[in-house]
């Protein structure tokens, strides 16, 4: 009841000034039209791990940052000039053992993060606001603020409770992944040993948990077979947040095209990444590097400021010595080229995996985002097509989540 409580309190232009009939003032350069157009359409991103940042020691959502500074990617400044109006901020939980105190400790950092993300929101009413209906997006946008829709990435946390959704629901969460790299108790993991074939019995009660809710299931990094059950079972269209093509890239996070069309005829989007975009291999020095840094600054405790640097300065020594090999923008835009011409406008948009291993080679950070949309006009799309990618597909699955959940609820 305590944890319950908690989380329900945590509730134009400027005219030319010319000097004479003989002299006028030199005219601004005229925007970028695809510049200009996702500053006029409601972007959203389904899967902004960012609220990662606002626990690091001294770090402001309101400040401007650079990937090159602190490998961060979204920040107020950088979400002004792309034109992200917002979307949907995850409470990412790492998997770990499945004992009752693991998971009570899981469940603690789950809700303190949901906590940070509604305190960003609280200390900064002017720049942000958070949205608990499909609605409320278009208002937010139209009032000059950013969205804050919450969301949930491996349901670990809530235990052998379904009905902890509630709470979590009551602080806004309206997208629930099951799994994320490791089998949980809910389901198995596209990256991992299956041991449920799909869903758990566990998982069956907490999708029609989300469907009594009207939160939108979120199958990104679960498996195939999961992914069957969740489309068998499911009330509701479901969505992948974060995912890619697996006939561009075969790897178990992506989805095949049998399955895109299966999630398309029941109403659902994939929302295309940045990171399962291309097969690449790192250096095993840079691999090893990576992987003692990670150790040394584990990503369960909270570091010092001193630390941070310490952490940023060996990273930027890794960087110099062991050039990561990354995907490029072409990549990112094959996978979701392929998923468009597959399932169509309707069912696909974006989730970049933005602070989260997110990014490329020219999408760097959010300040990029007019480069997809430049590139999808010129692969021939309208601008009612791009604005179905970048929000209107999304809001529509959580509208029919809505519409199913206050349909069960007045059948009860």
């Amino acid at each position: 009841m305590q944890t319950r409580t908690i989380l329900l309190a945590a509730s134009a232009a400027l005219a030319l000034i010319t000097a004479g009939p003989a002299q006028s003032a030199p005219r601004k350069a005229a925007a970028d039209p695809a510049t200009a157009l996702q500053q006029r359409l409601l972007t959203l991103d389904t899967h902004l791990d960012t609220p990662a940042s606002l626990a690091l020691p001294g770090w402001s959502i309101m400040d401007a940052h650079t990937v090159a500074q602190d490998y961060t990617q979204v920040d107020l400044p950088r979400m002004k000039r792309g034109g992200l109006d917002g979307g949907f901020w995850a409470i990412y939980t790492p998997q770990g053992p499945l004992d009752a105190e693991s998971t009570r400790k899981a469940r603690d950092f789950a809700v303190m993060r949901g906590v940070a993300i509604r305190e960003m929101v609280a200390a900064h009413p002017e720049s942000f606001a958070l949205a608990s209906k499909a609605a409320d997006a278009a208002a937010i946008k139209a009032s000059g603020k950013r969205v804050v829709y919450l969301s949930i990435e491996n349901a670990w946390p809530l235990g052998d409770d379904p009905t902890l959704l509630r709470s979590f629901y009551a602080m806004g969460v309206r997208i629930a992944g099951f799994a994320h790299f490791r089998t949980n108790q809910f389901a198995d993991s596209s990256t991992d040993k299956p041991k449920w074939d799909g869903l758990s019995p566990l998982g069956v009660q907490l999708l029609a948990e989300m469907n009594r809710l009207g939160v939108v299931p979120d199958l990104s990094h679960s498996s195939d077979r999961t992914l069957d059950d969740a489309l068998r079972l499911s009330k509701a269209p479901i969505i992948l947040t974060h995912s890619g093509c697996k006939a561009v890239f075969d790897h178990p996070r992506n989805i095949d095209d049998a399955h895109l069309k299966a999630l398309a005829a029941a109403g659902g989007v994939i929302q295309i990444n940045s990171v399962y975009v291309k097969g690449l291999k790192q250096s095993a020095e840079r691999e090893a590097a990576m992987k003692a840094l990670e150790a040394k600054y584990a990503e369960d405790r909270q570091l010092t400021a001193a630390e941070r640097q310490a952490m940023l300065d060996e990273r930027h020594a890794i960087d110099a010595k062991y050039p990561e090999v990354r995907p490029t923008f072409d990549d990112v835009m094959a996978n979701l080229l392929h998923a468009l011409q597959v399932v169509g406008v309707e069912h696909v948009g974006i989730g970049l995996d933005w602070d989260g291993g997110g990014g490329a080679a020219g999408l760097e950070d959010v300040a990029d985002l007019p480069k997809i949309t430049k590139a999808l006009l010129a692969a021939g799309y309208s601008e009612a097509d791009v604005a179905k990618i970048w929000s209107g597909n999304v809001l529509r699955v959580l509208a029919a989540a809505e519409a199913e959940a206050a349909k069960e609820q007045a059948g009860s």
